[in-house]
């Protein structure tokens, strides 16, 4: 029977392209909810190393914050994933296979023995999947992690010189007024800038297809096509404007919902502080 309307619709909401739509839905969801604590981390790795008193430390520090600010996220998100593969590679070839004879590098080829491949074929497509996934956090918090530590060093750079001497006059230790002073108002001064940073990491996962991973845009893109196949079950022109206005309402709200989460935080971080979010908080 034809089906029309409202049934219709629903219908066709319900195929297993749309399924695999909603799907990706949770994978970007989950990429960004992991890759922003773990990019934080990095970056306050990063500013600790930047700030640090051993030499080759602070160069290292400052590297990674240059270097990962001065590539376009285009050339990480392609290299991190054939880097992390060739790694890992290279080192199961070496524990797996310590009686090859063929040379691993061969002119521009990487040919690792047939037991070092990871994922290997026999993985079961859950496992390639969390593979996947693993290495796209990896990506984007190392990007995001080199300007979360620019982003942690500025903010601690702000704290008032008087609140470190203070600390110093009570007779506190460098680290102790670092860990109970320096730190905890750095967030203050911090959270404009991780909040900008957390809009780009927003606009920056349709990038996730660099990675392998078929994302909302991806199955967007498929699914607007017109489809007037011979057996097309749910024959339609094409409705690109219509899933990607869906995708455009869908990243104005998400942002909407997480700038009153940061706005919170932010009143919730500066109570009793005589911070300009404080003011505003209670204005």
């Amino acid at each position: 029977l034809t089906k029309h309307g409202f049934e219709w619709m629903s219908c066709y909401l319900t195929t297993k392209k749309h399924m695999n739509l909603y799907y990706s839905l949770g994978t970007v969801l989950g990429i960004m909810a992991t890759a922003a604590p773990l990019a934080l981390l990095f970056g306050f790795t990063g500013m600790l190393a930047k700030r640090s008193g051993v030499l080759p430390v602070r160069f290292l520090g400052q590297g990674y914050t240059n270097m990962l600010r001065g590539i376009p996220d285009l050339v990480i998100f392609m290299f991190v994933p054939l880097a992390v593969d060739m790694g890992i590679e290279l080192l199961r070839h070496w524990l797996l296979c310590p009686q090859a004879t063929t040379p691993i590098f061969q002119g521009v080829n990487f040919t690792p023995c047939r037991a070092a491949k990871f994922p290997s074929a026999v993985d079961g497509e859950w496992f390639h999947d969390a593979y996947g996934f693993g290495l796209a956090v990896f990506a984007y918090a190392l990007v995001f992690g080199a300007f979360a530590a620019n982003v942690l060093d500025g903010a601690l750079r702000a704290v008032p010189a008087q609140q470190i001497e203070t600390g110093k006059a009570y007779g506190l230790s460098a680290r102790q007024v670092f860990s109970r002073i320096a730190v905890p108002q750095m967030w203050i001064y911090a959270l404009p800038g991780l909040n900008n940073l957390w809009v780009l990491l927003v606009k920056a996962t349709p990038l996730l297809f660099l990675l392998g991973i078929e994302d909302l845009v991806y199955w967007a893109q498929e699914l607007g096509k017109a489809d007037f196949k011979r057996r097309a079950v749910y024959p339609h022109p094409n409705w690109h404007v219509y899933y990607f206005g869906a995708l455009l309402v869908f990243y104005l709200l998400f942002t909407w919902v997480t700038q009153l989460g940061f706005a919170r935080i932010t009143k919730a971080v500066s109570r009793g502080m005589a911070t300009v979010g404080h003011r505003e908080g209670n204005s």
